[in-house]
């Protein structure tokens, strides 16, 4: 299972950014999603996932109403756009994936990891 991240980089507080989570048609027919971060120093985070078939979305409470988790069948993509971005939202941030099609907010049930994107957002 292969994730690839894209579309981090540096934005000013009150800014927007959508990254980006390029998948196989498998992965993104089989699985549910989900982005994380995690910010230096810290542990990663849960920020939003999304179902497999895209009925159920999960969002954590420091970003509801500023986060939208989606997935586009072409081509085989989940989006996370971010707007409102504050300073404390930098981290990089993780596409995940899970065989629990319901999604989940919980670490341990992602088996599969991209490689990270890195937003900084500056005061």
């Amino acid at each position: 299972v292969q994730l690839v991240e894209s579309g981090g980089g540096l934005v000013q507080a009150g800014g927007s950014l959508r990254l980006s989570c390029a998948t196989s048609e498998r992965t993104f027919s089989s699985y549910a999603m989900a982005w994380f971060r995690q910010a230096p120093g810290k542990e990663r985070e849960f920020v939003a996932a999304i179902s497999r078939n895209s009925g159920r979305t999960l969002y954590a409470a420091s970003v509801k109403g500023r986060f939208t988790i989606s997935r586009d069948f072409a081509p085989y993509t989940v989006y996370l756009q971010m707007n409102s971005l504050k300073p404390e939202d930098t981290a990089i941030y993780y596409c995940a994936s899970t065989n629990y099609a319901l999604g989940d907010t919980q670490l341990w049930r992602y088996d599969y990891w991209g490689q990270g994107t890195l937003v900084t957002v500056s005061s």
